[in-house]
């Protein structure tokens, strides 16, 4: 985009349901999708399998929120081979998480960061942007937690942006535009906050 594009802008783009993706670390430029399908994760729906749940009982992590944001947008960015998280994305959701706007899950083993996930809120809306996972399943279980605290907190709608086969495991659908566009509508209209 030729425009300048920052923080309000950026929030501007997930209440009309459009978010932005760049080519990859070092791109300057974002552009913005808006796909035809959209995935979500139902907050009443979320599926774990029996050894899941084993692994919930008895796990030896730590999970908190909003303790290491930049951390973990760092570590989605380079964990993978190939990223649409470029340095100017990771600066305006660290803008963002600073106006209370981004937030975070942290999965710890002891005092190293080991997985997590992080995303945008809006109204009742949690736009889910990116997970990362150096242990087995700590990303599902950052998950589990989030969608344990966005049914706390009052909030209706769980955006994933695409359906992928690992998120279909845990119960994530996809909708059409035109029906995630009404639920974001009601999201929008609810006051929720993610954070104490």
């Amino acid at each position: 985009m030729s425009e300048p594009f920052g923080p309000e802008q950026l929030l501007a783009c997930y209440r009309r349901g459009v978010f932005p993706m760049a080519d990859g670390r070092e791109d300057r430029h974002v552009f913005l999708m808006e796909p035809e399908m959209r995935g979500i994760i139902p907050l009443d729906g979320l599926k774990i399998s029996r050894s899941m749940r084993q692994f919930l009982r008895r796990h030896a992590y730590t999970v908190t929120y909003n303790q290491a944001f930049a951390d973990v947008i760092e570590a989605c960015a380079l964990t993978r081979t190939e990223t649409w998280i470029s340095e100017g994305i990771e600066m305006l959701y660290t803008v963002l998480h600073e106006q209370g706007d981004a937030h975070s899950v942290e999965v710890w083993e002891v005092e190293k960061l080991v997985g997590g996930l992080y995303g945008v809120t809006q109204g009742g809306a949690f736009f889910g942007e990116s997970m990362f996972s150096l242990r087995t399943n700590v990303s599902k279980l950052a998950l589990v937690k989030l969608v344990e605290r966005l049914n706390e907190r009052g909030f209706v709608l769980l955006d994933t942006q695409f359906l992928t086969d690992h998120l279909k495991t845990l119960g994530a659908i996809e909708i059409a535009r035109d029906e995630y566009k009404d639920r974001l509508t009601l999201a929008l209209g609810l006051d929720a906050s993610f954070a104490p």
